[in-house]
């Protein structure tokens, strides 16, 4: 059995070429080899937001703070709150993050294939966060 402290593990900021805007990710847990999973804490700032990504194997969010938005390629955006959990199938484009006056904390799990976990894509822009506004809500109050 490995345990790990909470706070023994230093965070990161979401690198500039992924994300926009202030994103903290802690780390949760990379177990070793066989085990393919990994997991992450991710703290998304008012505004800020992922790439559109996608995950060879799929992923898993467990939003655990605040709220926040997420959208797959095609569809609408959709208001995420703690306590939801989304899953992404494999190879699924979609981007998600903080709502533009609010923040949102997921736990992101993930797994491996051929050492891959995750394929970057496009940054998501201001306007494309900031559109499907009233679809998003719409879909909410139904």
């Amino acid at each position: 059995m490995e345990l790990k402290r909470a706070g023994s593990q230093p965070s990161v900021k979401g690198p500039e070429q992924f994300f926009t805007g202030d994103v903290r990710i802690d780390p949760v847990n990379s177990a070793p080899p066989p085990s393919r999973v990994t997991a992450a804490s991710v703290t998304f700032e008012p505004g800020a937001r992922s790439a559109w990504h996608t995950h060879p194997l799929g992923q898993t969010l467990i939003v655990t703070a605040g709220c926040g938005w997420t959208q797959c390629e095609g569809e609408a955006k959709v208001e995420i709150r703690a306590g939801d959990v989304v899953w992404c199938p494999p190879g699924h484009k979609h981007w998600h993050g903080a709502t533009a006056t609010t923040f949102m904390t997921h736990i992101a799990v993930q797994e491996a294939l051929d050492g891959v976990v995750v394929v970057w894509m496009e940054k998501v822009s201001d306007e494309d966060y900031l559109s499907a506004l009233g679809e998003a809500h719409a879909h909410q109050s139904k």
